[in-house]
């Protein structure tokens, strides 16, 4: 864990040496950036926001459309390895690294697990009002189920375009790349993220995306895919008009008639899904140091 620990903060991880993972998942900010669009690898202008990783180590498929990536494993400092693995480092050994610490960033402590547990003052009685709609009348939890509150499924919501994808150049650039590198047919004609289907390359895929968590929901505004929703109150709104519109739009979306006060009380519900903050100092990183040549 903590060799993971270390390589999560390290730049040197990646491909230039100047970005580590905590650029985009920064303790301080939800395990996020903050951002609506984060900035991707090497300072590409993005198009999808930087999901949290807290409890990330417990999906199924990462990233918001399932596809799984790796990194290059660039030349590093080899004592740690030695001391967790007693060998060399490796690209294998620095993922078992990575998971292990990634596995320690977790909810803690949340008042929606004391009150499951039993304690009837961990919720207050409008956050019980608002899990009664969870589970009922706003029928949230036909996605968001099970203990990572996520059923990790695919589905399309009619979430609206973020319009700065397609106004900066530089970000529509990167957008335009990333679905010719995955292979997906006539991607420069494309004016909305494809999502699962620019992995599988099937019209049924077309604009759906993972389920996210709903734990430590209150510390990772802004939402959705592409961070078009800036609130809490956003997303209940949202949801409350049935979503939005398209062609792939889940059926268990419908309008739910939600009155102001129980919009109020799902969202202190939402809140109540956020425990102890998991703040982790950044290790002090070790110099570079010359080798002698042919010591690799």
């Amino acid at each position: 864990m903590e060799l993971g620990k270390y390589l999560f903060f390290e730049p040197r991880l990646s491909g230039d040496g100047g970005v580590s993972c905590d650029i985009c998942h920064d303790p301080a900010t939800g395990w996020g950036d903050g951002k609506a669009l984060s900035t991707g690898y090497p300072g590409s202008e993005y198009f999808r926001n930087a999901q949290t990783l807290l409890n990330a180590a417990y999906y199924k498929r990462n990233y918001w459309d399932g596809r799984m990536a790796g990194s290059d494993l660039p030349t590093l400092v080899r004592d740690q390895f030695q001391k967790a693995f007693s060998g060399e480092p490796t690209f294998g050994r620095t993922l078992t690294a990575v998971a292990a610490f990634l596995k320690t960033i977790t909810s803690r402590n949340a008042p929606i697990d004391r009150h499951l547990r039993g304690d009837g003052s961990a919720l207050s009685a409008e956050a019980k009002e608002g899990l009664a709609l969870f589970q009922g009348k706003a029928g949230c939890a036909q996605c968001h189920n099970g203990a990572l509150l996520s059923d990790q499924k695919f589905h399309a919501l009619g979430i609206p375009e973020n319009p700065d994808i397609f106004a900066d150049p530089f970000r529509h650039t990167t957008f335009r790349r990333f679905f010719r590198t995955l292979g997906a047919p006539y991607a420069e004609n494309y004016r909305e993220d494809p999502g699962l289907y620019g992995v599988t390359k099937e019209k049924a895929d077309w604009g759906r995306f993972r389920t996210p968590s709903l734990r430590e929901v209150s510390r990772t505004a802004p939402y959705m895919h592409n961070g078009s929703l800036a609130s809490l109150e956003n997303v209940v709104a949202f949801y409350d008009r049935g979503g939005g519109q398209h062609r792939n739009k889940s059926p268990l979306l419908k309008p739910l008639g939600l009155t102001a006060g129980e919009k109020r009380a799902l969202v202190e519900f939402l809140t109540s899904l956020a425990g102890d903050p998991v703040i982790i100092e950044r290790p002090e990183l070790p110099d570079y140091k010359p080798r002698r040549l042919g010591q690799n």
